[in-house]
């Protein structure tokens, strides 16, 4: 099987290059056809891995523009293999996650003061379950197309952490997290979906940044690009004639 891996090649000058690769390794992985390739043909490759189970999320990248798992994905003959969007590339298919990392930090996505007299029922926990299983793989940042147009955007797995927290009924802090996603955050989503699919928990992103909305609009905040459009009344514009 033959498959191409997008490389950042040093001649002097670094430039990126598509190198095409022979492997023959039946029913193997993407994750194990790299590291034949970096055995035994081509020990400059380099790329990212860690448990090999799809529970670190170290390994994601790109395959034919959709973003995988290596350790999960099976390779097709003349896969095209390239490092996540959106993120500076370090070398090859690894890439430097911090800034994307960071926008957790701008949206307050970690627990706050718990009130230790509010009892979970098992509704109650099942409803943070499954953000709770969130993996930062970075495939969903790397899926998301608002970064062509606002590289400051929170992020869909950082929000979705946020609404991990927001839903939380033990959480002391829910209007100051969502404060925190106001300015570049749920506002700015175009809710395109394009996050979901990509996801290798089952994480709908879309869906979390939908209810932080909901939330939001229940706070007393309302989209900046409607604040104002009514003020003094309905305007339809000057009349012509």
């Amino acid at each position: 099987m033959k498959i191409e891996i997008k490389r950042y090649i040093d001649e002097g000058e670094v430039h990126e290059e598509r190198l095409g690769y022979e492997v023959d390794l039946e029913g193997a992985t993407l994750l194990e056809m790299l590291t034949e390739i970096k055995t035994k043909q081509d020990a400059t490759l380099s790329f990212a891995s860690g448990c090999r189970s799809s529970v670190c999320g170290s390994c994601a990248m790109r395959v034919n523009g959709k973003e995988v798992l290596a350790c999960a994905y099976k390779p097709q003959e003349g896969d095209v293999v390239e490092p996540l969007k959106n993120m500076p590339v370090i070398r090859d298919l690894v890439v430097d996650m911090q800034k994307a990392l960071d926008f957790t930090k701008v949206a307050k996505a970690w627990a706050g003061e718990s009130d230790a007299a509010v009892a979970l029922s098992e509704e109650d926990a099942a409803v943070n379950e499954l953000q709770s299983d969130c993996i930062l793989c970075g495939s969903c940042y790397s899926a998301c197309p608002v970064y062509e147009v606002n590289g400051e955007f929170i992020g869909p797995f950082a929000l979705t952490r946020s609404w991990r927290y927001v839903s939380d009924k033990r959480e002391s802090d829910v209007a100051g997290k969502i404060e925190a996603v106001q300015t570049n955050g749920i506002w700015d989503c175009t809710l395109c979906g394009e996050c979901v699919p990509v996801c290798p928990q089952g994480i709908a992103p879309k869906s979390d940044i939908d209810m932080l909305r909901n939330k939001s609009g229940i706070l007393g905040y309302m989209d900046p690009k409607f604040v104002g459009g009514f003020g003094g009344g309905l305007d339809f514009g000057a009349p012509s004639f």
